[in-house]
């Protein structure tokens, strides 16, 4: 009937790390599994609170540091069209509204401007904002050309 103890202390541990978020009470809620298992064979309680006691060291010092780790991590891998935005690409054709080709890695994609202006030039960079289908929409780059102090234009 010991057994039945682990699993409400189990029980109320995990139901607490619902509130709190420390993964600590979840770890302990683990932790206390094995130890119902050994009472449920008629372990002694000393196998069994050392049971507790080992898996809860093991989990709160192996498995919780990769538990935090893992939930502080930055978003998920992108992948597909969805790892293309974000990324620059270059002009092949030139690029209006309607249509245009840009290099986007080693891959050549139909493309149009994202938002009326003017067209980008062949050999010009240009940013990836989305995708739409098989099309890229994209952003011309400001030219890195400083402007002619005559003039005030890019030369």
């Amino acid at each position: 009937m010991a057994w039945v103890v682990w699993i409400v202390v189990a029980g109320v541990l995990g139901l607490a790390e619902l509130h709190t978020v420390t993964l600590v009470l979840g770890m302990l809620a683990v932790a206390a599994l094995p130890a119902a298992v050994v009472a449920a064979l008629d372990g002694s309680p000393v196998a069994q609170v050392a049971t507790f006691a080992v898996a809860s060291v093991l989990l709160l010092g192996v498995v919780r540091p990769v538990a935090r780790r893992h939930r502080r991590s930055v978003g998920g891998l992108r992948t597909g069209t969805a790892a293309l935005v974000g990324r620059q690409g270059v002009v092949v054709s030139a690029v209006d509204d309607r249509a245009g080709q840009v290099r986007i890695g080693g891959e050549v994609w139909s493309a149009r401007l994202y938002a009326p202006g003017p067209s980008a030039s062949a050999g010009s960079t240009v940013d990836i904002l989305a995708i739409d289908g098989a099309t890229a929409l994209v952003l011309p780059m400001p030219s890195d050309d400083p402007p002619d102090q005559l003039t005030g234009r890019s030369s």
